[in-house]
């Protein structure tokens, strides 16, 4: 069982990349399912119903959320509806969208489980105790069970990695938007990375117009931060590979597309 997982997507940049890649990507790897974190896509906070259409448009089969899930009004009107979207599972319990979605692949299920860390985040429910509760509910049903950490913190990232190894078939890191160089697999037969990386703008500040950032970091005087749309372009994604019997992930590869890493056949 084959998983690709593109990080944060950034606005139109990132639609893009995602629109023009994402077959390049398949043909390459074959992979069974495909997740991308979509809580950026629209203008960098956010996502629309019609962005998320897209998204299953263009290849994907679910997209995950994080902080930004509510920042466009618009998402309350359908993501009740959304079969394939999943926002933080440790939200409220009266938040509404669900945390853990299901996929049937050639009559296999992947279990998708998204959530939220809280160092430097909102203080929302506690991701460690509620992710023994989806893991308990996921395993009902499959072995193969994919989680997206959206985290602020390398520290809180890793703990979850180590707290759930050999309970999950993957753990990957998003919100911080910089790919990190650790992939490996946990001794218990987790995969593991830190954080994905975003798609969307290269030569700005994590997406955003650098000018703006410097500005503020220069001046500490309140900016707007926009969407860098004229720079050039990145793609972040890791592929994973995954027994299907027993749901241990066998390998992790970063991806990584941009003018220094080009895209090879």
């Amino acid at each position: 069982m084959r998983i690709l997982f593109i990080g944060d997507i950034v606005g139109s940049p990132g639609r893009t990349m995602v629109r023009d890649y994402l077959p390049k990507l398949k043909d390459k790897y074959h992979p069974h399912v495909t997740i991308v974190n979509g809580e950026n896509a629209a203008a960098g906070k956010g996502i629309t119903e019609k962005i998320y259409k897209q998204f299953l448009e263009w290849g994907a089969q679910a997209v995950t959320l994080g902080n930004h899930a509510w920042d466009k009004k618009e998402i309350f009107d359908f993501i009740d509806d959304a079969k394939y979207m999943v926002r933080p599972a440790n939200f409220p319990q009266n938040n509404p969208g669900k945390g853990l979605v299901f996929l049937n692949v050639n009559g296999i299920e992947v279990a998708i489980i998204n959530l939220q860390g809280r160092t430097f985040l909102a203080p929302i429910d506690d991701p460690f105790t509620k992710i023994d509760i989806l893991i308990e509910e996921a395993k009902k049903r499959t072995d193969i069970i994919f989680v997206d950490f959206h985290a602020e913190t390398t520290s809180e990232k890793q703990a979850l990695g180590w707290y759930v190894d050999g309970r999950v078939s993957a753990i990957v890191g998003t919100h911080t938007h910089v790919q990190t160089a650790d992939e490996r697999i946990l001794p218990n037969g987790t995969a593991y990375i830190t954080d994905v990386g975003m798609t969307g703008p290269y030569d700005g500040i994590l997406g955003v117009e650098k000018e703006a950032v410097l500005k503020r970091f220069l001046t500490n005087l309140p900016v707007r931060f926009n969407v860098d749309e004229k720079g050039s372009t990145q793609l972040s994604a890791i592929i994973l590979t995954i027994d299907k019997k027993t749901g241990r992930a066998e390998s992790i590869k970063r991806i990584l597309i941009n003018d220094d890493h080009p895209f090879f056949t």
